[in-house]
């Protein structure tokens, strides 16, 4: 690595080097993610949660500098209660995904945040957005983001399909997160699931000793 590089980096940071997932279906969102992070080749927390709570239905997946991806959770979350309060109803997927998006973009050389937003609201049911590094949003039906997403785009592409019940759904996040932990380094510990419908936010969790094996062994 040459000077340059080495002065662009962020001395101790804590990233997480990691692998998360949304999948919209028909009445709510389904999102996952592993729960290693890393500093450097250093495993910082084997066991860490990154499905954040912005609002009552709505949850953001974090990868990236921790520090950076908490401190915007908290100031959306912040700013969520505040539209909740002068509008008197629960915000929208789409605003939550919209104030990250403003966020990253105007300091997008300061922060190192890639951020999928996934939420139910009444007005468009379940949603999930992606914004990542440097601003943007996108809706999309799913989305993967973190180091482990590249060996997945291939698996989700050819697998998913529209229609899928919740526990197609939940399957196929189980399946696509356990794969890209067995290949990336940065990624691996356990996978934390939420789903989120009208009626509740439901919580799963899926130890390290039983993920799905779905490649062989002696890979």
């Amino acid at each position: 690595m040459d000077a340059v590089d080495v002065a662009q980096l962020k001395k101790g940071e804590v990233d997480l080097g990691t692998s998360i997932m949304a999948v919209a279906f028909d009445g709510g969102v389904v999102i996952g993610a592993d729960s290693r992070t890393t500093m450097g080749s250093y495993i910082a927390n084997r066991v860490t949660d990154k499905l954040t709570h912005l609002s009552d239905r709505i949850y953001c997946c974090r990868s990236g500098s921790a520090a950076d991806t908490q401190a915007l959770a908290d100031v959306v979350t912040y700013h969520l209660q505040l539209y909740s309060v002068m509008q008197e109803q629960p915000p929208p997927t789409a605003v939550a995904a919209n104030l990250f998006q403003e966020l990253i973009y105007q300091n997008k050389d300061r922060l190192t945040a890639g951020i999928i937003v996934a939420g139910w609201d009444k007005q468009h049911g379940g949603r999930v957005f992606n914004v990542p590094l440097g601003g943007g949003v996108f809706e999309q039906p799913w989305a993967i983001g973190g180091s482990g997403s590249a060996y997945i785009y291939g698996y989700c592409d050819a697998t998913w399909r529209e229609g899928w019940s919740k526990e197609q759904t939940l399957e196929f996040v189980r399946n696509a997160l356990s794969l890209a932990m067995r290949r990336d380094g940065s990624s691996g510990g356990t996978i934390r699931l939420a789903v989120i419908t009208e009626d509740r936010v439901e919580r799963h969790f899926v130890p390290g000793d039983k993920l799905p094996v779905l490649a062989a062994k002696d890979v």
